[in-house]
């Protein structure tokens, strides 16, 4: 568990154990993880049904690591909000709560900051932080509902960090949300994104879960996926592909091409037709994503016009493509936005105030 104790990273198994540590009766396993993930508490002391004793027992060797809400970010544009988290050690995470006609959904981080070194990502600027606790994952799902009244139907862990690269919290984490005595999200309704971390895509495909996995593409051939992400030089695009195939047929849940599109880059009419082959043969979805604007770079988005273009080149191969509503673009809240800074609280201010 990263070396952290922290009473809200641990499975039902786990808080059984630790239960039974305090010398309690097997039930109240399933009170103190009720009251962690269905009330979601971050207050041992108002676990009322719970002893007095088990209580200062908890509060003692397993303490619930805070996940303060700092500051949210509202868009004037589309009701897109973004969380500013702070976290025990001083850390800073940011997570959005996304409206849709089907329910919210919630992109959270699984890392302060992130190594991975996308070109076009605002999350790897400042680098690698610490990987986040499941409990600080989750945290992040229960702040979104509190602070709007309304429950979270949809994760996207998509957020600051690439998940695989925190692997036993993110598997933590999955097994916690899903957990039909907590918060029950169905697995359905979770999706991965990872940059291409090989080896984690087969273990995870291992793990059965019935989510979505969605593969940070971004382009077709290993010699421009270097230039714009560093993990290709590790993975070559091939062995990337070959441990998608595997997932899907490991968990029979179709995987998502997740595609930035930047203007003279990777949207030519080749580009296009290497993506038509990719999905074709994973069976994938394609998801096109006009790169969206940071301060520290230069990269343009493909325009509007053409990137409806592009999607109708792709469907014309019978390839299921959608062009991401990017939500939350006004308040960096979009795609490849998210920071483990202030920086764009100070910029944009506090749209709650």
């Amino acid at each position: 568990m990263n070396g952290i104790r922290d009473l809200r990273s641990y499975t039902y198994d786990e808080i059984s154990k630790i239960a039974n540590e305090a010398g309690a009766k097997p039930y109240v396993a399933r009170q103190i993880f009720g009251w962690l993930h269905d009330k979601k508490t971050d207050d041992i002391s108002s676990m009322t049904n719970v002893s007095k004793s088990v209580r200062e027992f908890l509060a003692k060797e397993y303490p619930i690591r805070p996940v303060k809400r700092s500051s949210v970010l509202i868009s004037q544009i589309d009701g897109t909000r973004k969380y500013i988290h702070s976290l025990y050690d001083g850390n800073i995470i940011e997570t959005v709560m996304l409206p849709y006609d089907f329910g919210n959904s919630a992109c959270i981080s699984s890392q302060a900051g992130c190594r991975m070194g996308c070109a076009f990502c605002a999350s790897t600027i400042d680098g690698l932080a610490r990987n986040l606790t499941a409990g600080e994952m989750a945290a992040q799902i229960y702040s979104l509902e509190e602070d709007a009244g309304e429950r979270i139907n949809h994760v996207v862990i998509m957020g600051s960090g690439e998940p695989f690269d925190n692997y036993d919290e993110l598997d933590r984490f999955i097994r916690i949300i899903t957990d039909e005595r907590g918060a029950n999200l169905s697995g359905r309704n979770i999706t991965v994104s990872t940059c291409g971390i090989v080896p984690k895509i087969r273990e995870f495909a291992n793990r059965k879960y019935a989510l979505t996995l969605a593969l940070s593409l971004h382009a077709v051939t290993d010699e421009k996926r270097k230039k714009i992400m560093p993990i290709a030089a590790r993975y070559p695009l091939s062995e990337v592909l070959d441990a998608c195939r595997y997932y899907f047929d490991a968990t029979g849940r179709r995987i998502t091409l997740e595609y930035s599109l930047i203007s003279g880059f990777n949207d030519s009419d080749e580009d296009m037709k290497g993506l038509a082959s990719i999905a074709r043969d994973l069976s994938a979805h394609v998801n096109l994503i006009p790169v969206n604007p940071i301060k520290e770079r230069n990269f343009a988005p493909t325009s509007p016009k053409d990137a409806i273009l592009l999607k109708n080149k792709l469907e014309k191969n019978n390839i299921n493509v959608t062009i991401r509503r990017e939500m939350g673009r006004d308040i960096s809240g979009a795609c490849g936005q998210l920071r483990r800074s202030f920086s764009d609280y100070e910029v944009y201010g506090d749209r709650n105030a």
